[in-house]
């Protein structure tokens, strides 16, 4: 075949073979079982912190995105377009700037944003919300980073004190203890972004190219040395110096925070540098001071290099760090967002927590049970153990799915049941009903596949001794 040929199509006995897209997931039974235990655990917790669920659209107008983040990012995002014939898609590219009308979302502020503005006049405050959507970003995948995600939003609103904040904090430190996690290998670092800022101007970087400084410095990581310094240079930020500076403070404020000491000596330490850190450092000492009465200081540092690259972020922000590198969360106050979004003033903070990273590091961990173990258990497998039993065995698992009970059952009768008793302790079923020669008498064989016992019972107690057994099951648990 030439160079540049098109390839052979399969023939009809060579059927054409499809995988996901690179950097998506399909989840099988014990995989989609995982990932509802992590979601269960985001659920239980936010709800136990007094969040309530909300969800929006996967699809956004792609102007809710580039609206605080400028056209840039519309390269970063799936675009979509709807489904007209070329013509007019043509035309729909030319109106917009060769731009999509739509994004699926890469995050979930904006879309929560636009949700308060909509309504922010008939809905009580303050706004405790949680979600937990699915995410598209249009990168190159790579460990802990896909193209599809699904993530944990927590957001408070309506409340512009650092107790806010605290409360955020807090329930996500809950949810990683619930996971077996521990302030060993986590730290949650929060930051001041007006400190940052401050500190960027006192080291003569021009106030325009601030904002590029933080989205640089947020992306420090994933640059490489060699392209962060060239970045640096081609904005005037001299990182070197900046750096040492940000880390000489970070410790300054630590050791403050650490001994609450009084902020007057601190803040006249730096005057000359024409920062405003004393009301800056206040506001941390206040955030810390929350923390510690939530019981959870010991999760905590201050740590200046987080800067969280969105620019809608205008106070504290925090990243939630495993084994010192892995950032599994990140958040911060946003207090002007649902302003800018046509709602009212309204003071907001936030996280959002991936299942991506969280869930490599509890396997990295050892945190994580056997896949299988996370399938829902079946109360009793049914067993037909021949051709009467088998007309018999569809009422008889109707009428105890009708009570409640999670049933499975064999679907060809068989005298041989020992396959089927091994296909029941596969699926970890609890117990093992058998329908036998006695069906005719309303007898059946109950077998407690825990205890390995077996007894004859009435069908008509059947319930009652699946309840006893899924009780003490509970209990054993």
């Amino acid at each position: 075949m030439a160079s540049g040929s098109p390839k052979s199509l399969p023939s009809k006995n060579q059927p054409p073979k499809f995988q996901a897209p690179k950097g998506t997931r399909d989840f099988y039974p014990q995989d989609l079982a995982v990932r509802h235990y992590i979601e269960g655990v985001w659920r239980s917790v936010s709800i136990n912190h007094g969040f309530d669920e909300i969800d929006g659209p996967t699809i956004e107008h792609l102007d809710l995105y580039t609206h605080k983040s400028g056209p840039g990012i519309a390269s970063e995002l799936f675009q979509v377009f709807s489904g007209k014939d070329e013509e007019q898609v043509a035309a729909m590219r030319a109106e917009a700037g060769g731009l999509a009308p739509y994004a699926l979302r890469p995050e979930f502020t904006p879309t929560l944003a636009r949700m308060v503005a909509a309504k922010a006049n008939s809905l009580p405050t303050p706004i405790k919300w949680f979600a937990i959507p699915s995410h598209f970003r249009a990168e190159r995948p790579q460990r802990g980073r896909l193209r599809e995600f699904m993530q944990w939003n927590v957001d408070f609103l309506g409340d512009d004190s650092p107790r806010a904040d605290a409360e955020v904090i807090a329930t996500a430190v809950a949810a990683l203890q619930s996971l077996g996690l521990d302030s060993s290998n986590l730290r949650v670092k929060i930051s001041s972004r007006q400190t940052i800022v401050d500190l960027l101007l006192a080291n003569n970087l021009p106030e325009a190219n601030v904002e590029a400084a933080l989205i640089l410095i947020d992306k420090r990581d994933r640059l490489g040395p060699e392209a962060f310094s060239q970045q640096c240079d081609s904005i005037g930020l001299h990182w070197g110096h900046f750096d040492s500076a940000m880390q000489a403070v970070s410790r300054r404020l630590s050791e403050l925070l650490a001994m609450k000491s009084d902020t007057t000596e601190y803040s006249v330490e730096f005057a000359d540098q024409n920062t405003n850190v004393a009301v800056n450092l206040g506001l941390l000492k206040e955030l810390v001071s929350g923390i510690e009465s939530l019981g959870i200081k010991g999760w905590v540092e201050v740590d200046l290099s987080i800067v969280r690259g969105l620019a809608y972020y205008t106070g504290t922000v925090f990243e939630i760090i495993a084994d010192g590198e892995r950032a599994i969360a990140g958040g911060g106050r946003y207090d002007n967002l649902i302003e800018s979004f046509g709602g009212p003033p309204m003071p907001a903070c936030g996280f959002g927590m991936g299942d991506v990273v969280l869930a490599n590091l509890l396997h990295d961990k050892g945190l994580l049970k056997p896949e299988m173990e996370y399938l829902p258990r079946p109360h009793a497998f049914i067993i037909a153990a021949n051709d009467e039993a088998a007309v018999n065995l569809p009422g008889i698992v109707t009428r105890l799915r009708r009570k409640g009970f999670h049933i499975r059952h064999s679907y060809k009768p068989t005298r041989h049941v020992g396959k089927l008793l091994g296909e029941a302790n596969k699926g970890r079923a609890l117990a093992a009903i058998i329908l036998g020669d006695k069906l005719s008498e309303n007898i059946v064989e109950l077998k407690d596949l825990g205890s390995g016992q077996q007894r004859d019972l009435s069908l008509d107690d059947v319930p009652d001794a699946l309840r006893t057994l899924i009780d003490r099951h509970a209990a054993d648990a």
